[in-house]
C-alpha cells in the first residue's frame, strides 16, 4: 500500500453506540412510548399543570442539565475520526503495538481547539490551537495532547493557573473575550521572561491559521520511547500537514470573525464531507539518553524546541481524517484527553510542566464528566476494560460477581495481572538520587536565545507581521508601565523589533538590550541568582520555523470566488471552472442573488450559496472575474463587488480576470503585480498554489 492511498481501517469499528431514530417511536428514557411531547399534563385545558407529569419532568430535568461544565481552556473545538497508518517500523525504539509493523492502521479521534476563548467564541482569535489525538491502539488508548506551537509560556506546572488566569477575561469586567490584548496577560508576560519564546510564536501568523487542516501539531513535551529490552530514547512528536502550513492576514482574521465565526469548524467539516480528507505526516525527533545534555538548552524545558538542524524530524506515519462526528456533544464535547494516557513503549520525561499536566487533565475530566468518563463511547478503548473499579457516578457497566478487590479468591483471582513479558505496562526504570527542593534548574534560565532563533528564521513579511501584532496587542494595554516592560523584554530578542514597537506605542526607543528582572524565582533567591541567561542561539536560523518554507505546490480544496451575473461569458466560465476543479480546487460562484443566473449564450447555471451581499473575500482563497459585457457593467456598479476585490488585493490573494473585465480591475485595484493576472489562467492557478503574494504588502 502506497503512502498516499486512503487507509482502509474502519473508524466505525470503535465502541460508539449510534442510535438511528428513523421510523422509531418516541419513548421516555425508560422506554415508555410517548403520546404527546408538546403539552404538559393539566387539570383541564386551562387548568394548573400537575407535578405527576413524569414525561414533562424528565424532559425538563434533562434539559436543565444538558450543559456540562465548560473546559477551562480549549473550550471551543472541532473534531473528527480518522486513521493513523505506520509507514516506518519503530520496534527498534518502542514496544508500542501501533508503532510496530509497517502498514499497521490505528483508529484515531482528533480534537482541534482554541485555548483562551469560551465555547461561543470565534474560530479566529489570535490564539494557540490545541491539537489532540486519541489513538485507539490494541494496548489501550494513547492520547497525544499537544498544540500547534511546539513550546509553551511557562516552565513549571505551578504557574499554569496563573498564565490561564492572566489571559482570560479580566476579573473586574470579564473583558475581553478570546483575546490576549489586555493588561493582565501582558503584565504576566512582562514579569515572566520565560514567556519570551512562546510570545514570538503567538504574535506570529501561526496564531491565525488559514485552516485547521493547514497547521502543524506538536507534542510540546519531551517523552520517552522504550523498546522491548527496556532501552529508552527521548522523543519529540510532530504533525506536519500535507497541504502545508498557511495563515490568514490579521485584518482578514478579524473580518472573518464577523462574517463567519465558525469558519474553521465549517472548513474542516466540509472538507471531510467532500472527500478532501485532511492529512498529516507523523514525525519524531529521537535523542539517545546519553545525549540528554549535549545541547546548549535543556530538552526538558517546555519553552524550548529542538531545531531540526540538530535533530531531523523522521516521518514514520500518516494520519487521515475520514469521518465527521455523528453527534457533536457525544463525541467532541465528551471526548476526554489526558497526557497520562500512555501505552507500553511510551513513557514520560521529567519535564516539570508535563508532570503537572499528568494530574491536572485527569482531575479536570473527573470534574467535568464524572469518575467514569472513560466509559463514554468516545473514550472507550478497543478492548473491554477489566479491573476492580466499581460504582461512582454514571457507572455504565454491570459487573458480575462479588469481587471488587485484588488479590481475591472469590472471583477466581480475576482479572489477572499481565506480566511484563505479556505486554503489561512497566514504567521505565530511571535512577533518581536528589534532595526534595522547590526550585528550578539553572539550565532553564536561558529565555531569549530560542526567541531570537524563531524571529531570525522568519521571512521578512513574517517578521513585519510579528512587529505589527505586538504593536496592536500592546496598544490595547492601558497601563504604561506594562507596555514599557514588554518593550524592554523585546530588546533581548531583537533591538529593531523593540524599537519598532516602541515607536508605535509612543515610547522612547531603546538604544540597547536590557536585562529584565525575573520575578519567577524562589523566595530565598536574589534577582541576580534568577537572572535570565543572555546568549546567542547555537543555530542562527531554522527553515522549519518559517511558514514561507512550507508552501506546497497544490491548490487542493482551495476555494476560488468567481464573479458572475446575468450576461456572464459562459465559455470563459466553463474553462475557468474546469481548470480549477482539475487542480483539486473549488469553484464558488458569487452572484447578485441565489438561484438561476443567465449567461450570454442564454444558458443558465444555479448559484447555490454565495452572493455579493452575504459573502466577502475573506471567506475565499482567491478571486477570478469572468467577462461578458453585461456582467462587467453590473460589477462596475456593485459596491459589494468592489469591496470584495479590494479586500482580496489588500490580503495579498491571487486575482485573475478576463480581458474584457479590465475596466472593473482598473476601477478597484490600484496597481497590478505578479499575482494579478489577465487572461492567464495557468499562472493564476500557480499563484493560488503559493497561497499568498505577501510582497504586495510593501505597496499598500
Amino acid at each position: 500500500m502506497k503512502n498516499h492511498e486512503k487507509p482502509t481501517a474502519k473508524t466505525d469499528d470503535l465502541q460508539h453506540e449510534t442510535i438511528n431514530q428513523q421510523g422509531k417511536t418516541f419513548t421516555t428514557n425508560t422506554g415508555v412510548p410517548v403520546n404527546d411531547s408538546h403539552n404538559t399534563l393539566k387539570l383541564g385545558e386551562r387548568g394548573p399543570s400537575l407535578i405527576e407529569d413524569f414525561i414533562f419532568r424528565e424532559k425538563l430535568a434533562h434539559f436543565d442539565r444538558e450543559r456540562i461544565p465548560e473546559r477551562v481552556v480549549h473550550a471551543r473545538a472541532s473534531g473528527a475520526h480518522g486513521v493513523f497508518r505506520l509507514t516506518k517500523d519503530m520496534s527498534q525504539y518502542s514496544s508500542a503495538d501501533f508503532l510496530n509493523g509497517v502498514g499497521k492502521e490505528t483508529p484515531v479521534f482528533v480534537r482541534l481547539s482554541t485555548v483562551a476563548g469560551f465555547r461561543g467564541s470565534t474560530d479566529l482569535p489570535r490564539d494557540v490551537r490545541g491539537f489532540s489525538v486519541k489513538f485507539y491502539t490494541q494496548q489501550g488508548n494513547f492520547d497525544l495532547v499537544g498544540n500547534n506551537i511546539p513550546v509553551f509560556f511557562i516552565q513549571d506546572a505551578m504557574k499554569f493557573p496563573d498564565v490561564v488566569h492572566a489571559v482570560k477575561p479580566e476579573q473586574d469586567n470579564q473583558m475581553p473575550q478570546a483575546a490576549s490584548a489586555h493588561d493582565t496577560f501582558w503584565d504576566f508576560v512582562s514579569l515572566s521572561p520565560e514567556t519570551a519564546h512562546m510570545i514570538m510564536w503567538t504574535m506570529s501568523d501561526r496564531a491565525i491559521p488559514r485552516s485547521l487542516r493547514m497547521m502543524e501539531g506538536f507534542g510540546v513535551h519531551t517523552f520517552k520511547l522504550v523498546n522491548k529490552e527496556g532501552k529508552a530514547h527521548f522523543v519529540k512528536f510532530h504533525w506536519k500537514p500535507v497541504l502545508g502550513v498557511h495563515s490568514v492576514a490579521w485584518d482578514e482574521a478579524q473580518k472573518i470573525s464577523g462574517k463567519n465565526s465558525d469558519f474553521h469548524r465549517e472548513d474542516l467539516w466540509q472538507a471531510i464531507e467532500d472527500g478532501d480528507f485532511p492529512e498529516w505526516d507523523f514525525g519524531v525527533q529521537i535523542i539517545p539518553q546519553e545525549d540528554e545534555h549535549k545541547f546548549d538548552f535543556d530538552i526538558l524545558d517546555p519553552t524550548k524546541l529542538i531545531p531540526e538542524e540538530l535533530v531531523p524530524v523522521e516521518i514514520i506515519g500518516r494520519m487521515t481524517l475520514t469521518k465527521n462526528p455523528t453527534n457533536f456533544f457525544a463525541e467532541v464535547e465528551q471526548s476526554a484527553f489526558h497526557p497520562g494516557n500512555i501505552v507500553p513503549g511510551i513513557d514520560f520525561s521529567d519535564d516539570p510542566l508535563l508532570q503537572g499536566r499528568l494530574f491536572s487533565y485527569s482531575d479536570t475530566q473527573m470534574y467535568r464528566l464524572g469518575v467514569n468518563h472513560q466509559q463514554l463511547p468516545i473514550n472507550r478503548p478497543l478492548e473491554q476494560v477489566q479491573n476492580t473499579l466499581r460504582e461512582g457516578a454514571s457507572q455504565h457497566f454491570i459487573h458480575k460477581g462479588k469481587a471488587s478487590y485484588t488479590p481475591n479468591s472469590t472471583g477466581g483471582g480475576c482479572p489477572f495481572l499481565a506480566m511484563a513479558t505479556q505486554g503489561g505496562f512497566v514504567s521505565h526504570g530511571e535512577r533518581v538520587d536528589a534532595h526534595k527542593v522547590r526550585a528550578r534548574s539553572k539550565s532553564f534560565l536561558d529565555h531569549y536565545s530560542q526567541a531570537k532563533l524563531f524571529y531570525n528564521s522568519q521571512a521578512e513579511y513574517e517578521q513585519q507581521h510579528i512587529k505589527d501584532a505586538l504593536s496592536f496587542e500592546l496598544s490595547k494595554v492601558k497601563t504604561p508601565e506594562i507596555r514599557e516592560r514588554v518593550v524592554q523584554m523585546l530588546t533581548n530578542i531583537d533591538l529593531d523589533l523593540a524599537q519598532y514597537v516602541a515607536k508605535k506605542l509612543g515610547i522612547d526607543e531603546p538604544k540597547e538590550a536590557k536585562p529584565v528582572e525575573n520575578f519567577v524565582r524562589n523566595a530565598d533567591e536574589t534577582a541576580e541568582d534568577a537572572a535570565s541567561v543572555i546568549k546567542e542561539p547555537s543555530v542562527s536560523k531554522s527553515e522549519a520555523l518559517s511558514m514561507a518554507n512550507t508552501a506546497k505546490d497544490t491548490m487542493k480544496s482551495r476555494k476560488i470566488a468567481v464573479f458572475i451575473s446575468d450576461g456572464f461569458d459562459r465559455k470563459s466560465f466553463d474553462k475557468v471552472k474546469s481548470a480549477i476543479e482539475k487542480e483539486g480546487g473549488k469553484c464558488a460562484t458569487v452572484a447578485p442573488m441565489l438561484g438561476m443566473i443567465k449567461a450570454d449564450d442564454g444558458s443558465e447555471i444555479e448559484n447555490k450559496e454565495f452572493t455579493y451581499f452575504n459573502s466577502a473575500s475573506v471567506l475565499f482563497d482567491a478571486l477570478y472575474v469572468i467577462g461578458g459585457e453585461k456582467n462587467v457593467k453590473f460589477l462596475l456598479n456593485e459596491k459589494n463587488a468592489s469591496e470584495f476585490a479590494n479586500d482580496a488585493f489588500k490580503h495579498c490573494k491571487a486575482i485573475g480576470y478576463d480581458a474584457d473585465a479590465q475596466k472593473f480591475i482598473d476601477k478597484t485595484i490600484i496597481k497590478n503585480d505578479e499575482a494579478i493576472l489577465k487572461d492567464d489562467l495557468e499562472n493564476f492557478l500557480n499563484a493560488v498554489k503559493k497561497h499568498r503574494y505577501w510582497e504586495r504588502e510593501k505597496t499598500l
